[in-house]
C-alpha cells in the first residue's frame, strides 16, 4: 500500500500543485517561504546533532517547547528544528523558540519534496508528535536510518477509524518508529493494535506546557480601557461558534446590561467575517486588529490577532473553549485551567478526553 500511495502522490502532482496554490491565494501558505514547502531549505544546516520535531499546527508547536529547551540543555551543541504546516504556528515558533532552535515548513508529501528535505537537514533523530503521519515522509526518514520517536502520541476515534482500514499503509509506518510515548492508556493501545512495538504511556505534554505569555503593558491598557466591566471570553472559536456566543451574549446582557463579550477566533484571518456576521445581528463590536479600542458601548470584542490568548486569559474569569460545539474535537483547556479560569465547554471534546 505504501508503493501505491507513493506513486499516487507522484502521479497527482499537478492537482497538489493547484491545491497549494489556493491555499496560498487564500493566504494559507507563506508566499516569501513556499519553497520550504517544496522540500527546498531557505537556511542552511548547523553543524553537529540536529534534532528534529515535527508539529502540526499551532497546539502540537506550543506543546512541544518545553521539550525542545530540555534537549538544548541536556545537548549543549545540538541544534532543534521544528516544521510545521501553518502559517499562524510559523509567526508563533519565530517568536518563541529559543537561541539555537529554528524552524521550517514541512514539505508536502511528494516523494521529491521529502527527498530534496531529508537531504538538506541531514536529523540525526526525529520526533513525530500526536498522530501526524505522513507516509511518504516518515517512509523517508525510516529508510535513511534515522531514529524516529513519536512523542505525545495520541489516536482520536476518527483516526482510529480511518487507520483500521487502512493497515496496510499505517503499520510499516508505525513499526519504523524505536519508541512511542503515548497520551493515554487508550491511545497507546491503539497504536499497538495498528502496528506500534515499543509503545508506554508518558502523559500529555500539554500539561508540561508554561503559561502562555502576555504583555503588562497591553494588559495594563485593555484594563483601563474595559473599566471594570463585567466580562467572558469565548476562545479558540470555529465557524459556527461565534454566532452561538453571540447568542449567549444577547441572553445574559438583560441580567448584565454592561457585559462585554470577547471573541478570540481559532484562525485569526476570520476576525472581519465575523465582525459582520455579529454586526448583522444588531451587535456593536470592535476588531483588535482593526486596533479599535473598546468603547462604553462595545458588544463584541473579536480578538483576531496571534499570540495573545494568554493576555486574555488573564482578563477573563470564565472562559468557553471552542472547538467544541462544534464536531471539532475540542482545542486545549489547559491553557485556561493553568490561569485560574473557569473552563467551560461543548460536548465535542474528543481530542482532549
Amino acid at each position: 500500500m505504501l508503493g501505491l500511495y507513493r506513486l499516487a502522490t507522484i502521479l497527482a502532482g499537478p492537482l497538489i500543485g493547484l491545491y497549494l496554490g489556493r491555499r496560498r491565494a487564500a493566504g494559507k501558505e507563506d508566499p516569501e517561504r513556499f519553497p520550504e514547502r517544496l522540500g527546498q531549505a531557505s537556511v542552511e544546516r548547523p553543524v553537529g546533532v540536529v534534532v528534529w520535531i515535527h508539529a502540526t499546527s499551532v497546539g502540537e508547536s506550543l506543546s512541544v517547547l518545553p521539550l525542545v529547551e530540555r534537549l538544548l540543555l541536556r545537548r549543549p551543541g545540538s541544534h532543534v528544528l521544528v516544521t510545521t504546516g501553518t502559517v499562524t504556528s510559523a509567526r508563533l515558533m519565530a517568536e518563541r523558540l529559543p537561541e539555537r532552535a529554528l524552524h521550517q515548513y514541512v514539505p508536502v508529501d511528494r516523494p521529491g519534496a521529502v527527498r530534496r528535505f531529508l537531504d538538506h537537514w541531514r536529523p540525526d533523530l526525529a520526533l513525530w508528535t500526536e498522530s501526524e503521519f505522513w507516509p511518504n515522509l516518515v517512509a523517508g526518514t525510516q529508510a535513511r536510518g534515522i531514529p524516529m520517536v513519536l512523542v505525545n502520541g495520541r489516536m482520536s476515534d476518527r483516526s482510529y477509524r480511518r487507520w483500521r482500514h487502512l493497515r496496510g499503509l499505517i503499520r510499516p509506518l508505525l513499526a519504523g518508529f524505536a519508541l512511542c510515548l503515548a497520551q493515554s492508556g487508550r491511545d497507546g493501545q491503539r497504536l499497538t493494535s495498528l502496528g506500534a512495538v515499543d509503545v508506554r504511556v508518558a502523559g500529555n505534554l500539554k500539561t508540561a506546557a508554561a503559561p502562555l505569555p502576555s504583555s503588562h503593558a497591553a494588559m495594563e491598557t485593555l484594563r483601563k480601557a474595559l473599566g471594570g466591566r463585567p466580562l467572558w471570553l469565548a476562545a479558540s472559536t470555529h465557524d459556527g461558534e461565534e454566532a452561538m456566543a453571540a447568542a449567549v451574549h444577547k441572553s445574559l446582557s438583560a441580567a448584565h446590561p454592561d457585559l462585554l463579550t470577547i471573541i478570540v477566533p481559532r484562525h485569526p484571518e476570520r476576525g472581519e467575517a465575523i465582525a459582520q456576521e455579529l454586526r448583522g445581528k444588531g451587535l456593536t463590536v470592535a476588531r483588535r486588529a482593526a486596533k479599535v479600542t473598546v468603547g462604553r458601548d462595545t458588544e463584541i470584542y473579536v480578538a483576531d490577532t496571534m499570540g495573545e490568548l494568554g493576555l486574555f486569559y488573564r482578563l477573563a474569569t470564565v472562559v468557553f473553549v471552542g472547538g467544541s460545539l462544534v464536531p471539532h474535537g475540542g482545542q486545549n483547556p489547559l491553557e485556561s485551567a493553568r490561569l485560574d479560569c473557569a473552563v467551560v465547554h461543548g460536548p465535542h471534546m474528543t481530542n482532549f478526553a
